[in-house]
């Protein structure tokens, strides 16, 4: 029998999607691992370091095994890298009642704005906020989509998919095509309810709403949504809440994207794994310099 679960794959400092096409690859990865497995997708957001969905399964690990192994076999070919991409056991937590329901997807869509990454949900471009009453919301309409025939330059000559799956231009599945997004807006009810629960702030309310549904679960909140988060980290997810974030700054996706460019052009290197230690730092003062970039991040970009 299928449950509701929380899944969230990390990689810690590691990068798990560098450039667009990686987020590309990675939701469609997602939406294969959806079918083969019979699973059913309602919400997910994809950051750089780690990847949150929201779904609907009789066995969590056999879809998750699916959806990593597609992609890190996508990742390590591309990059020349071997190994397992991620943690060794990824996090799960079943969701039961509306409320725990409401909290988890809502969390899940906020995630950017949680990392200071985006001011509001819809602002990020690889979560399905967006595809959760589109038309209501005032989204247009998709254009430029690609023929089935065109397909498996994206997604590999083997992959399996249902005839409803649409894949746009950009060679990524469309959301609202791959996502029980019926459910969704059956969840939330109304635009208007969404769009609260998409700028609400966390607080001691929400947490108690969800013990309205009597399932001696934990409530969603940034601590266990957000696994090993520290005291710190929290302030700052909560501050970034409230729109105190430079959203002006240098994106992970950017910032990856103008480093791979480097070590191609100017290292003739596959991929920053196969960079030496002192090219790294070389790198690194430049981005420092040029960008004013925080020596963190580009050593998390860079990995060292």
């Amino acid at each position: 029998m299928k449950k509701t679960y929380h899944l969230c794959l990390s990689a810690g400092e590691e990068i798990m999607f560098r450039d667009l096409e990686d987020y590309h690859r990675g939701f469609n990865c997602f939406a294969l691992a959806l079918y083969k497995t019979g699973t059913t997708g309602l919400a997910e957001a994809f950051m750089s370091t780690h990847v949150h969905k929201l779904i609907q399964t009789a066995s969590p690990d056999d879809f998750m095994h699916v959806f990593r192994h597609s992609y890190s076999k996508y990742f390590n070919h591309k990059y020349q890298r071997m190994g397992r991409l991620g943690e060794k056991v990824h996090f799960t937590m079943e969701v039961v009642g509306f409320n725990h329901m409401v909290a988890a997807a809502s969390y899940v869509l906020r995630n950017p704005v949680h990392h200071g990454i985006s001011p509001v949900p819809y602002a990020y471009h690889h979560s399905s906020a967006n595809a959760v009453f589109r038309k209501e919301m005032g989204k247009l309409p998709h254009s430029d989509l690609l023929s089935p025939k065109s397909y498996y330059r994206y997604i590999g000559k083997g992959a399996v998919y249902p005839d409803t799956y649409k894949m746009n231009s950009s060679g990524v599945f469309l959301r609202e095509s791959v996502l029980d997004i019926p459910q969704m807006e059956n969840l939330f009810l109304t635009p208007r309810y969404f769009n609260y629960c998409m700028t609400r702030k966390s607080s001691e309310e929400w947490e108690l709403e969800q013990e309205k549904d009597c399932n001696g679960c934990q409530p969603f909140n940034l601590r266990n949504i957000e696994r090993s988060v520290s005291q710190s980290d929290l302030e700052k997810m909560l501050r970034f809440e409230s729109g105190k974030a430079d959203y002006r700054q240098m994106s992970d996706i950017e910032l990856c994207t103008g480093i791979d460019a480097m070590v191609r052009e100017r290292f003739c290197k596959v991929s920053v794994y196969h960079l030496s230690l002192q090219e790294k730092k070389i790198i690194a003062e430049e981005f420092h310099r040029r960008w004013h970039i925080g020596e963190l991040r580009v050593r998390r970009c860079l990995l060292f």
